[in-house]
């Protein structure tokens, strides 16, 4: 059975008081479920103290990271901070959580970026100790990259065991790790090469998301069926000329404008279209928690208003 569609939107600014505020009750205000902020080092604002601002200006508006970077934050640091965001917004925090994948930010911030395998070795660390802090009773953890020695987490989130855990990624290994323990599995393009550009393109495709639905389902055993499915949208606009825009974006994207048109990560055509196109989606992958950039809120406000919640 699918589940309903929610939507989140991405935004690192403003970097106001005022017009962070504004930008939230305005989310909340459209149906958006999530308001979301990215973890890097570039020009936005720090994901922590953001979301923070973000629940204290509404009461229905859940805010996350997505993703956190496990490379920036100790996971007991990191499970602290998650828990008291949760207590702090009542119960409305969404722990997105990964390995690190921003060439740049690392290069700029002289911060070791290790291969891929180091990294998603250390994540999966990370998640079981991020878990049992959030659990009742002391965790001790003696790994290859942490120690954790008789440690209570505190506080205690308010979402029991723990907020929904979201782990997002496009290589198998990751997308199994997120099946077997994430609540929501982030569908998305590989990006081991730590830039996002033509060349994730090909990643981009029907065939390619097959391919990750099927390693997802595998993974996940049993507890598929329990699963949210999120896929991040880069490209979202209301047109009536799609086909115009899809040979205007497809070479960017690394794509023939049919194989942009009909990726998972682009949306184009008018409001009834975009529709269709997310309900078909649905129901071929079981993408239901649809992620968009802070810049197509209006566009897509009329898409919101029709499908959340359905």
């Amino acid at each position: 059975m699918s589940k309903p569609f929610r939507f989140g939107i991405q935004a690192g600014g403003p970097a106001d008081a005022r017009g962070w505020a504004e930008l939230a009750r305005k989310a909340e205000d459209l149906g958006v479920s999530v308001l979301t902020v990215a973890d890097h080092l570039d020009d936005q604002l720090a994901p922590v103290s953001a979301l923070t601002a973000a629940a204290s200006a509404t009461t229905t508006l859940r805010v996350g990271a997505l993703v956190f970077c496990n490379d920036y934050r100790h996971p007991v640091v990191l499970a602290k901070e998650a828990a008291t965001i949760d207590v702090l917004s009542d119960g409305r925090f969404e722990l997105g959580l990964g390995a690190g994948w921003m060439t740049s930010d690392y290069e700029q911030s002289g911060i070791l970026l290790d291969p891929p395998g180091e990294r998603i070795d250390r994540l999966e660390e990370a998640i079981a100790i991020v878990k049992g802090l959030f659990a009742d009773g002391p965790v001790t953890h003696q790994g290859r990259h942490y120690r954790i020695t008789d440690l209570e987490g505190t506080p205690k989130p308010v979402q029991r065991p723990g907020p929904p855990l979201l782990i997002g990624g496009g290589g198998k290994r990751v997308l199994s790790i997120a099946a077997r323990e994430a609540d929501i599995v982030g569908v998305n393009v590989n990006l081991s090469g730590g830039v996002i550009d033509a060349r994730v393109g090909p990643d981009a495709t029907v065939e390619a998301t097959d391919e990750k639905i099927a390693w997802i389902r595998e993974a996940a055993g049993d507890r598929f069926a329990d699963l949210e499915l999120q896929v991040r949208v880069h490209v979202a606009a209301v047109t009536d000329d799609r086909e115009g825009l899809a040979a205007a974006l497809g070479p960017a994207l690394g794509l023939s404008p049919e194989a942009a048109l009909a990726s998972p990560h682009a949306l184009a055509g008018t409001v009834d279209q975009l529709v269709e196109q997310l309900e078909e989606r649905r129901e071929r992958w079981g993408l239901s928690y649809i992620g968009l950039s802070v810049d197509s809120l209006d566009d897509m406000a009329p898409v919101i208003a029709r499908l959340a919640g359905t």
